[in-house]
C-alpha cells in the first residue's frame, strides 16, 4: 500500500516539476510572499502554475539578496558615523 502512496507521489512530484510558469512570474511571487501580501486567488493560481524547483531557488536567492541588504545598509550606517 505505501508503494502505490510512494508512487502516486512521485509521479504528483515530477507533474509538478513540468509546469511552465516563467521564473520571472516565480520571482515576483516570491517577492510578494516575502512582503507578505497575497491575494487568495493569485495564491491559489501561482500554486497551480508555478514550478516547484523555481520556487525553492527563487526563496533562497530572495534570502540571500535580503541579507545582503542588510550587512550593505549596517555597513553603511556604521561607516557614516551614525551609530555611534
Amino acid at each position: 500500500m505505501n508503494t502505490q502512496r510512494d508512487q502516486q507521489a512521485g509521479a504528483d512530484l515530477k507533474a509538478a516539476a513540468r509546469r511552465k510558469g516563467s521564473f520571472l512570474q516565480t520571482m515576483k511571487a516570491v517577492a510578494w510572499s516575502f512582503l507578505g501580501i497575497r491575494r487568495s486567488s493569485d495564491h491559489a493560481k501561482d500554486v497551480a502554475e508555478l514550478n516547484p524547483v523555481h520556487v525553492v531557488i527563487a526563496g533562497v536567492l530572495g534570502a540571500a539578496l535580503f541579507v545582503l541588504a542588510l550587512v550593505l545598509l549596517v555597513r553603511w550606517v556604521i561607516a557614516s558615523g551614525a551609530a555611534a
